[in-house]
């Protein structure tokens, strides 16, 4: 009796067995969803020499991979930088000035600069008309500065006053761009429209007429140091062309 209970649980056993390997193989091979993915270039390289293999390669119809995504190269411009030169040739002097500059200085952008051009343009138009040395001060080196001031002397101490009125700027574009060692220099060409005055002592006006518009075209030309910390530009000439 007890061999044949032995054997009867021999057979249990193995019954038991076959169930647990037939449960396994209908398990393995079949995709959970927590499967680590196979990188894309293996996977690649898979289908290539799959295709190889076969002798078949990929349609020309087929729809590219939409989670595909294409990174942008490591030298690729921003949108920013791309609307400065957008309008440039490679071999444009301009071009070239203005990657200099990015280069020197990669905060620097032409869209920004020139916006921020014709703002300091306006302030410095309105404060040499008031007299205001204080602003001005901020905004011009040294040289420029000296000529403005001394103009703003001499015409108080003749007792005059200038009245300038700012009607529009018409275009403000950067027409020079160029790299002197760290120094930066970019010239703006400006085309405002603007009433001037200059009244005597006696409010009498001496020069230029109110009821006139007149168009008045400048060349600025400002300057930074790109390794100096302050990110604001100076004005060092002015002039109008020939």
């Amino acid at each position: 009796m007890g061999e044949g209970f032995q054997a009867l649980d021999i057979i249990l056993f193995a019954a038991l067995a076959a169930f647990l390997v037939f449960r396994l193989r209908s398990v393995l091979g079949r995709r959970t969803g927590n499967e680590p993915r196979q990188p894309k270039d293996a996977q690649k390289d898979s289908r290539k020499d799959s295709q190889k293999d076969s002798g078949t390669g990929p349609s020309p119809d087929a729809e590219p991979d939409d989670n595909v995504i294409e990174m942008p190269g490591r030298g690729a411009r921003d949108d920013s930088a791309e609307a400065a030169f957008e309008a440039a040739d490679s071999d444009d002097q301009l071009s070239a000035g203005l990657t200099q500059i990015r280069i020197a200085d990669p905060n620097f952008d032409p869209a920004e600069f020139a916006s921020g051009a014709q703002s300091a343009f306006e302030m410095v138009v309105q404060a040499f008309a008031d007299g205001d040395t204080k602003m001005l001060r901020n905004l011009l080196n040294d040289e420029v500065f000296e000529n403005f001031s001394n103009a703003i002397k001499e015409r108080e101490e003749a007792g005059e006053t200038l009245e300038t009125t700012l009607i529009g700027i018409k275009s403000s574009d950067i027409i020079e761009a160029r790299l002197d060692g760290r120094m930066a220099f970019v010239v703006l060409k400006f085309v405002s429209d603007q009433v001037n005055v200059t009244k005597n002592k006696d409010d009498a006006v001496i020069d230029g007429d109110p009821n006139y518009v007149t168009t008045i075209t400048d060349l600025w030309t400002f300057a930074r140091n790109t390794r100096a910390r302050d990110p604001n530009w100076t004005l060092v000439e002015t002039c109008s062309p020939n």
